[in-house]
């Protein structure tokens, strides 16, 4: 037997204990079951909707019988999801919608708001599910950190551009996917553009700790207004958010095994952002955390005013919404 089999087989084998040792209390997840046509009748952005978590919470809101906007920067996938979603629907399902929208172009974000501002008389649930995972050093259009730039400002700008339309739609929610991996994050205020050091890891914990501060200054800030906004963190998933992550070739078959061991399905994962867009149990909740349907407790860094009001004013300046 050669040393790479036997290595191979040695990490291979650690690698499963460790992964069963993690993931070993992660229960079945139970699917939610919403009556028929709960969502008819309502107006739903899902971003990122073409794959993964996003292309999940779609096709289950489609079956709800609500109007889904799938909001996808790569317009074949989104086609090709959107066939998909539908056959899968059944005959008695929702309308889906499809339009562009590229998170890491501020200018895409802004056409995409004017459009939907335009065109739709109601925004009653905006999702903020798109996302990128530890990518090598990019900028966007306007030359932020990519992770940065995708995972938070272009969701900021996102939401702020939407606001009037989700006040005047109210009851309505907003719901901010995160990720657990917030908690090895900081907010580097002094280089939150991470040009003086680039690490991949960080710089995706710093945007999902960014989510959470996010979630919990603009719960303030809408207070009263009728419209409600919470985060969740979805757990580990099987989907297509970790492509940047490099896994060495003999590792990879263990590696996939371990995922469908463990893993989550995008369905599973989709079950919490469907618990706050339908729930009628959280109606009227706002500026919490959920994780598998249940209110999660954070760290004091992600509940910190004085750090959310700092990154909110950073982040208007950032896109441009203060002058």
């Amino acid at each position: 037997m050669s040393a790479a089999i036997i290595i191979t087989a040695v990490l291979g084998g650690g690698f499963l204990l460790i992964a069963r040792r993690i993931f070993s209390k992660r229960k079945s997840v139970k699917l939610l079951c919403f009556p028929a046509g709960t969502m008819r009748g309502k107006t739903i952005i899902v971003t990122g909707a073409n794959c993964g978590i996003g292309k999940a919470t779609a096709a289950e809101l489609l079956k709800l019988q609500a109007r889904v906007i799938m909001a996808c920067r790569d317009m074949q996938r989104a086609e090709e999801a959107a066939v998909e979603i539908k056959k899968t629907a059944g005959p008695d399902h929702g309308e889906v919608v499809l339009k562009h929208l590229d998170l890491a172009s501020l200018q895409s974000v802004r056409n995409f708001c004017e459009e939907v501002i335009k065109e739709e008389p109601k925004i009653d649930v905006l999702i903020n599910n798109a996302g990128i995972y530890q990518c090598p050093y990019t900028k966007t259009e306007e030359g932020f950190e990519m992770q940065l730039g995708v995972n938070h400002l272009g969701h900021f700008l996102l939401t702020h551009l939407l606001l009037d339309l989700l006040k005047s739609s109210a009851p309505s929610r907003i719901v901010v996917v995160s990720s657990k991996l917030y908690k090895y994050g900081q907010i580097n205020f002094d280089d939150l553009n991470s040009t003086a050091n680039y690490n991949k890891a960080f710089c995706y914990s710093q945007s999902k700790l960014a989510n959470l501060l996010f979630t919990g200054e603009l719960a303030r800030r809408l207070d009263s207004t009728g419209v409600t906004v919470n985060a969740l963190t979805p757990g580990m998933v099987r989907t297509s958010l970790g492509r940047h992550v490099h896994i060495p070739l003999l590792a990879r078959p263990l590696f996939k095994l371990a995922s469908w061991l463990f893993f989550k399905s995008p369905l599973e994962g989709a079950q919490t952002p469907l618990y706050l867009a339908c729930s009628p149990d959280v109606e009227g909740v706002t500026g919490k955390c959920f994780a598998n349907c249940e209110e999660e407790v954070l760290q004091p860094k992600a509940t910190d005013d004085q750090a959310a009001r700092r990154l909110w004013a950073l982040s208007e300046d950032m896109v441009a919404l203060r002058k």
